[in-house]
C-alpha cells in the first residue's frame, strides 16, 4: 500500500496516511481513461448546429440562363453551393454526439485516474479544510502554503464557506466525493483531497 503525507492548512506535515491499493494502486488503463474523457466531452456537446443544404435555401427554382449558347458554364440553379447565397455542401444538422460507457469501464477509468495522480505525486491530502467565514484570500493562502496552484479540491461534505471561498479562483474547482470524474482529475495539475474524502472514496470504490 502507498503512503502519502497528510498536511494541515498551514502546509505542515502532520502525519501519513496509507492508501488502499484497490482504489489508488490499480493498473492504469490509458485506453479507458481516454474513452472516459472523450465520452464526457461528447456528452456535453449540445449538437444543435445547423445549416441549410441546397434543397432548403430559398429561391433558385430555374436555370439562371439557357443551357447552350451563352458562353457560360451550364448552371442548374443559383442555389447550388458554388453560388453566393447557395446551400452548404454536407451541411451540419442537429445530432446527438453522446455515447455510453458501461459501469465497469467508468469505474476502472476513474480508479486509473486516481492511481495516476498518486504515481505522479500530484495528490495532496489535507487533514481538513475549514473556514470561519467566506474569504477567497484565506483560501489562496492555504493553496500557497500547500504549494498548489491549479487544483481539483475534493471535499467529503458540502461546506459553503470553503466552496464559496474557492469559487472566484479560476484555477480551482471544488467537488464532493460523489461528483469526481476522470476529466476533472486530469484537467487540474493537483488533486487536493481532505482526509475524510479519501476515506469515503475508498469506502465506495474498494
Amino acid at each position: 500500500m502507498a503512503n502519502v503525507s497528510v498536511y494541515n492548512m498551514e502546509g505542515k506535515e502532520v502525519g501519513t496516511m496509507e492508501l488502499n491499493d484497490a482504489v489508488f494502486g490499480v493498473e492504469v488503463n490509458e485506453h479507458l481513461v481516454h474513452m472516459a474523457v472523450v465520452s464526457q466531452l461528447a456528452n456535453n456537446r449540445q449538437g444543435t448546429q445547423s445549416a441549410k443544404t441546397r434543397s432548403e435555401v430559398s429561391g433558385g427554382r430555374g436555370r439562371p440562363w439557357r443551357q447552350k449558347g451563352t458562353g457560360h458554364a451550364r448552371q442548374g440553379s443559383t442555389r447550388a453551393p458554388q453560388w453566393k447565397g447557395g446551400g452548404v455542401v454536407f451541411a451540419p444538422k442537429p445530432r446527438d454526439y453522446s455515447f455510453k460507457l458501461n459501469k465497469k469501464e467508468k469505474r476502472a477509468a476513474l480508479l486509473s485516474a486516481l492511481t495516476s495522480r498518486v504515481l505522479e505525486n500530484k495528490m495532496v491530502v489535507v487533514d481538513e479544510l475549514k473556514f470561519d467565514e467566506i474569504k477567497t484570500k484565506k483560501f489562496v493562502e492555504v493553496m500557497n502554503n500547500l504549494k498548489v496552484d491549479k487544483a481539483l479540491v475534493v471535499l467529503n461534505d458540502v461546506d459553503s464557506n470553503v466552496i464559496l471561498s474557492a469559487r472566484n479562483i479560476p484555477t480551482v474547482k471544488t467537488a464532493q466525493t460523489n461528483e469526481i470524474n476522470v476529466y476533472d482529475i486530469l484537467k487540474y495539475d493537483t488533486l487536493l483531497v481532505t482526509k475524510a474524502a479519501v476515506a469515503t472514496i475508498e469506502e465506495v470504490y474498494a
